[in-house]
């Protein structure tokens, strides 16, 4: 028999823990990234643009709702400035997401880049809540879990191709569906991690802008009004809980001081013996 690495093997059966967990974890936004990469492969085919096109922004844009928005910006014949600030617009967010991940993604290594590039809505909000358990390989579950949802979009926008080019469907109200996913994952957010003022922040800065500037004109000054907000909050906030962490030998000396000081301070009791004279 060939002898066999314990080294190896203990990594491999690491890696396949990391990959079934981000299986299971990614299995609810498979059905919704189907779906939507299917409603993105029927709008950007039936518009009369090329298959390879659609194929090719999922593989190398990977935007979400930019992938939508970019075919109207395709088909108007929009200028390059037009299209650079309507994708920092539509996906400005992820600058917040960002800031978030610098915890969760540090010494990830060489898969840092793909982590900060596969980084979606549904992904940010599945990595939000951490690694399923303290053994797991964090940078690989984190990779597999980003890796498998790109994976169910792509899929999702092959099928989208392929039912457009079988039959002809009406598409109509198909780009809604990214609408809807947005709802769900934004509620999902405030229920799980209970952030009222930001997700207050979201609603209220929009609502405002919509009515001063009007409903063609609010979306750069409703962003522009939350980033002036809410990043400076957002770095003051993990400042502040940085410095209130205690430090790791601080936190040592807590926990040996309690026992040191019971074996310290046990009584004997042991009773010395008594002289029978």
């Amino acid at each position: 028999m060939p002898h066999r690495n314990p080294q190896l093997n203990a990594q491999q059966t690491k890696l396949s823990t990391a990959f079934k967990t981000a299986f299971v974890k990614s299995l609810p936004v498979m059905a919704g990234y189907i779906t939507l990469g299917i409603g993105f492969g029927l709008v950007y085919t039936a518009s009369g643009l090329s298959t390879l096109g659609a194929l090719l922004f999922s593989l190398i844009v990977y935007a979400g709702s930019m992938q939508y928005v970019s075919v109207n910006l395709i088909l108007s014949a929009a200028s390059p400035l037009h299209v650079i600030f309507m994708t920092l617009a539509v996906n400005l967010r992820h600058l917040f997401y960002s800031i978030s991940m610098l915890s969760k993604y540090k010494g990830a290594g060489r898969l840092k880049p793909y982590l900060e590039f596969a980084l979606t809505d549904e992904t940010f909000s599945i990595v939000c809540d951490g690694v399923p358990s303290p053994t797991l390989n964090a940078p690989h579950y984190y990779f597999y879990l980003s890796l498998l949802n790109q994976i169910y979009w792509v899929t999702g926008t092959i099928l989208g191709i392929t039912l457009q080019n079988l039959i002809k469907i009406d598409f109509t109200g198909v780009d809604f569906s990214m609408t809807a996913l947005f709802v769900v994952t934004f509620t999902d957010q405030i229920l799980k991690r209970k952030s009222l003022p930001s997700s207050a922040l979201g609603i209220l800065a929009p609502l405002t802008c919509l009515l001063l500037f009007g409903s063609e004109s609010f979306l750069i000054p409703s962003l522009a009004l939350i980033i002036l907000i809410l990043v400076p909050t957002t770095l003051i906030q993990q400042r502040h809980d940085s410095e209130q962490q205690p430090p790791l030998s601080n936190h040592l000396l807590t926990q040996t001081a309690p026992k040191n000081q019971t074996t310290q301070t046990q009584p004997n009791t042991q009773e010395a013996p008594h002289d029978k004279n």
